[in-house]
């Protein structure tokens, strides 16, 4: 279902029965060169806003950004977050994190990538890192190596590779955000709710993948997932589509 129909079925959803859980990049707003260049609408602001109100606080932002950074780009707006792909999370105030930072040598090791090439970014979050390569597409295949002999010094550490959208994520296995969803749908306000999730990347998948389990539905961006109810072409259409839903 994509188009006018999955509009349709977003805009059909009652608000005082779910919870709205949100991807950001690729999803509310457009894959930027870097990620301290994209541009947050106020629209979007005032939405969200209205949203959280009218689903009594069951409204997140589901994000492989850190948290810190969510609150700089949506101020003075606080949301709820799962931030860094699952590794930390905010219900209300406090932020609790759920893995462990990465080592420090580990992370220095990384980021010597950014030698390779000035379109290279490199985005330490501690807890993962983050080499993106959107502007030097040409070294994808030396990142992949540079991360591979980097790891080969911390053999005892549990480490996942994570490939995104022109990045990799070097990061714990045991953040994921479809983990992160599933506890987060413990807490009030998000207990006893339908989660409706939208995310675009192959790191939503694992949220994709826990809806059923959940009773819960999804919605995704410009491709198709397994468990998506419905296709949304871009992020302006996404934008569009909660704008209608906060006014319904």
């Amino acid at each position: 279902m994509s188009g006018d129909a999955a509009l349709a079925k977003f805009a059909a959803l009652d608000l005082t029965a779910i919870a709205l859980l949100l991807d950001f990049d690729g999803t509310l707003v457009d894959i930027a060169p870097t990620p301290d260049a994209v541009h947050v609408p106020d629209e979007l602001c005032r939405s969200l806003a209205r949203l959280l109100a009218r689903t009594g606080g069951a409204l997140a932002l589901v994000s492989g950004r850190p948290i810190s950074a969510l609150d700089r780009l949506f101020s003075p707006l606080k949301l709820p977050i799962v931030g860094g792909h699952g590794a930390e999370t905010r219900v209300r105030d406090e932020v609790v994190d759920t893995v462990a930072p990465l080592p420090a040598p580990l992370r220095q090791e990384l980021a010597r990538a950014a030698a390779f090439d000035p379109g290279i970014l490199v985005e330490d979050k501690r807890y993962s890192v983050a080499l993106h390569y959107r502007n030097a597409p040409a070294q994808a295949e030396r990142l992949r190596r540079h991360i591979d002999a980097a790891l080969v010094s911390f053999a005892n550490e549990t480490i996942d590779v994570l490939p995104g959208k022109a990045l990799y994520e070097v990061k714990r296995p045991g953040a994921t955000k479809g983990e992160a969803v599933r506890q987060l749908m413990t807490h009030a306000p998000f207990k006893g709710r339908k989660p409706v999730f939208v995310g675009d990347d192959v790191t939503d998948a694992s949220v994709f993948a826990i809806l059923p389990a959940l009773d819960g539905i999804g919605f995704s961006v410009d491709v198709e997932f397994d468990n998506s109810a419905g296709i949304f072409q871009s992020p302006a259409v996404v934008r569009r589509a909660l704008q209608t839903l906060a006014g319904a």
